[in-house]
Formats: structure tokens, C-alpha cells, sequence
């Protein structure tokens, strides 16, 4: 599970420059040249939900999370795991239980629809973004059972 983690971060986050890349060209394009690239401009938020909703388990699992430290930081293993734990239990599940379980809905309906952009130029599958969404609440879970079976936690 570790590499399946580890690579599924490391790939994702090539993105991130492909996305930077992509926004520069959108830019010239759109102010030195007078051209609209929608589909382009949608293709690099479709890449901003992948990195955002697909290395936050990563991110998780390499404990580089954003947090308030301030009691946290200089406190034994044995405290900040008891703290991670109970925090995790209290706040992580619940909220992977919800954004998993509301979004099978809205997935289903946008892979019925096929839905696509209501924007001109836009893309044509935006039902595929939709389900990433289920990428966040899955990596999440995946990486807190994996730091409670290896006793991770720092």
C-alpha cells in the first residue's frame, strides 16, 4: 500500500507543473493574441481538482499536512499519535464518510448525463472530473488505516 501511495502522489503532483505551464500559454494567448483557449482553461482546472483531491492522501500519509502545532510540536510520539488518532476518529472519517457517500450521487448522475461543459469551447467531460472527487475521501481513508496499522504517526 505504501508505494501504491507513494506513486499515486508522485505522479499526480507531475501535474503541477504541466498546469503552470498550460496557465502561461492560456495567458499569452489570451493577452498578447486575442485568443480564447476554453477548453485548455478547462483541461488545467480538471488537472487543479486531480492534484488537489488526489495528493491529499499523499500528503497526509507523508504527514505534511497543514496544522495548527502549537501544543503539538514539541509533545512525546505517544502524545501526537493519541492527539492523531482521536482528531482523525473525531473529524477525518466523518468528513471522508460524507464527501464519499454525497458524492456517488451527483457522480452517478453526471456519468448518466455524460455531462458535459456549458461553457462554448468547453470540454466534453466533465462527468469524468466529477468523479475524482471520490479520489479525496478514498486516499484519506487509505492513509489514516495505513497509519494506524504501522503506527506512523509523528
Amino acid at each position: 500500500m505504501e508505494k501504491a501511495i507513494n506513486s499515486l502522489g508522485k505522479f499526480i503532483s507531475l501535474m503541477i507543473p504541466i498546469m503552470t505551464i498550460s496557465m502561461v500559454v492560456i495567458i499569452v494567448a489570451r493577452y498578447f493574441f486575442g485568443i480564447g483557449l476554453t477548453g485548455l482553461q478547462e483541461f488545467v482546472m480538471y488537472m487543479h481538482a486531480l492534484v488537489f483531491l488526489g495528493c491529499a492522501g499523499y500528503v497526509h500519509y507523508k504527514n505534511e499536512h497543514v496544522r495548527v502545532d502549537i501544543f503539538y510540536r514539541e509533545s512525546s510520539n505517544k502524545y501526537k499519535r493519541k492527539v492523531n488518532f482521536t482528531l482523525g476518529v473525531l473529524f477525518l472519517l466523518p468528513v471522508c464518510f460524507v464527501i464519499g457517500y454525497f458524492s456517488i450521487e451527483l457522480i452517478d448522475m453526471a456519468w448518466e448525463i455524460r455531462e458535459v461543459s456549458t461553457e462554448a469551447g468547453g470540454l466534453a467531460f466533465v462527468y469524468i472530473q466529477k468523479t475524482l472527487i471520490v479520489l479525496f475521501p478514498i486516499t484519506l481513508l487509505i492513509t489514516f488505516v495505513h497509519h494506524l496499522n504501522k503506527d506512523r504517526w509523528n
